[in-house]
């Protein structure tokens, strides 16, 4: 069922062993509301209340999620000096882009078979400084751009998005501020890709074909550096949350150590999170959030990259500004990232923008944590409404809840 097709309607957006896909449930009186602004929105929302914990299908799984140790780390890391000697070796320099990620001069993304040394160093860059610019690469082909892609985390291409007729190849996702070149307005919200995936990619690629006369930015935000900026207080409590996807019912925590680095890293959709689950403190047990805590769990984490932003007095956030040449490829569990709000606006004021983006498979599953399935159960939910006194939210499908109505948001 398509989100459209779901207006005005209870359902439980759900695949598992005791239901495959969209489910209708009987409306309850009882039911929580999302604030006025919202009703026109086509979503739904799901308010469970029945069952109770001791019907809970819990399923024993491995993974990293919410209960890894704690790392010791400020900010953003510097460039590894054994990394950059081991690099200009073999004629490559890796210069600092402050204050995250680092730009890459004497690797031609074209070349086939570079040696793996060098790609362990520079994935170890890219998990700690976030992304790596490939400068001066000229205009990749899409199935130069594919071959590129799959030199980091899986190694092979997990693409799940809308093909434009003008994408070169069907890995290629084809962005642009003009609709008949490309797909306009996508990720307008601080988000990572495939959030809906069990496995979360591991690497996105973005490639700029078409550099606009204005600005045309992507916006990067390390999510290390900003569990770091937490109180211990929030790190404590945000490490027993647990989002749920709107669109697939999958479970991720929002706190992760980094499959990588380790890092202690913070995670959250928030263009695509139906509800989240928190765990008590003290017991196995776990209540969907209700409305006022979702919101203000919401902005907290968008003020929260927000402030990474230099111009806010921040140091772990940066909106960068592509140069003609630029493929640009980061770790997707170590950084967030949002369109620049001038990247969507009309060719006409701005100049036309061009980007390629691909998608590589994820190199281990992204799992909860806690004891629980990869993705959301009946009973799940309804042990943690339960939990919740019957007030927990879930927006079913689409963008999931709408924490801010005055803003755009677009998947």
């Amino acid at each position: 069922v398509a989100p459209s097709e779901a207006r005005d309607r209870m359902l439980l957006p759900l695949r598992g062993s005791n239901f495959g896909g969209w489910t209708r449930l009987p409306p309850r009186q009882s039911a929580p509301h999302l604030p006025r602004p919202l009703t026109g929105q086509r979503q739904a929302v799901l308010s469970l209340a029945a069952g109770a914990v001791t019907r809970l299908q819990k399923h024993r799984m491995a993974g990293y999620g919410s209960q890894a140790p704690p790392a010791a780390h400020q900010e953003v890391p510097n460039l590894d000096a054994d990394r950059l000697a081991l690099l200009k070796k073999h004629g490559i320099d890796l210069e600092a882009i402050e204050p995250m990620g680092a730009k890459v001069v004497g690797f031609d993304l074209k070349k086939p078979n570079p040696p793996g040394e060098i790609l362990e160093a520079l994935q170890l860059e890219m998990a700690g400084r976030g992304f790596l610019v490939f400068a001066g690469q000229g205009v990749l082909s899409g199935d130069e751009q594919c071959s590129a892609s799959e030199l980091w985390g899986g190694r092979e291409m997990h693409s799940t998005h809308g093909v434009h007729p003008e994408a070169p190849n069907k890995h290629i996702f084809r962005l642009s501020n003009n609709p008949s070149v490309g797909i306009n307005g996508v990720g307008p919200q601080w988000h990572n890709d495939g959030s809906f995936e069990v496995g979360v990619f591991s690497h996105v690629g973005y490639h700029i074909v078409q550099v606009p006369k204005g600005k045309g930015d992507t916006m990067f935000a390390h999510q290390g550096a900003a569990y770091d900026a937490l109180s211990s207080e929030k790190q404590e409590r945000w490490s027993r949350l647990v989002s749920v996807n709107a669109t697939s019912g999958v479970l991720h925590p929002m706190v992760h150590a980094h499959p990588i680095s380790g890092r202690r890293s913070v995670y959250l959709h928030l263009g695509m999170t139906g509800g989240v689950l928190e765990k008590a403190k003290d017991k196995d047990e776990f209540r969907l959030m209700e409305e006022t805590e979702l919101t203000n769990l919401f902005h907290e984490y968008n003020d929260l990259l927000n402030a990474g932003l230099p111009q806010n007095g921040g140091k772990y956030a940066i909106s960068y500004q592509y140069q003609q040449g630029d493929c640009i490829f980061i770790d997707n569990l170590a950084i967030a990232h949002k369109a620049s709000p001038e990247a969507h606006q009309d060719p006409g004021k701005q100049g036309l923008r061009i980007l390629h983006r691909t998608t590589v498979k994820a190199m281990k599953d992204f799992l909860p944590g806690f004891g629980l399935p990869a993705r959301a159960t009946r009973e799940l939910l309804r042990a943690a409404d339960e939990a919740a006194a019957g007030k927990g939210v879930f927006v079913a499908g689409g963008l999931g809840f709408r924490w801010d109505p005055t803003i755009r948001m677009q998947n």
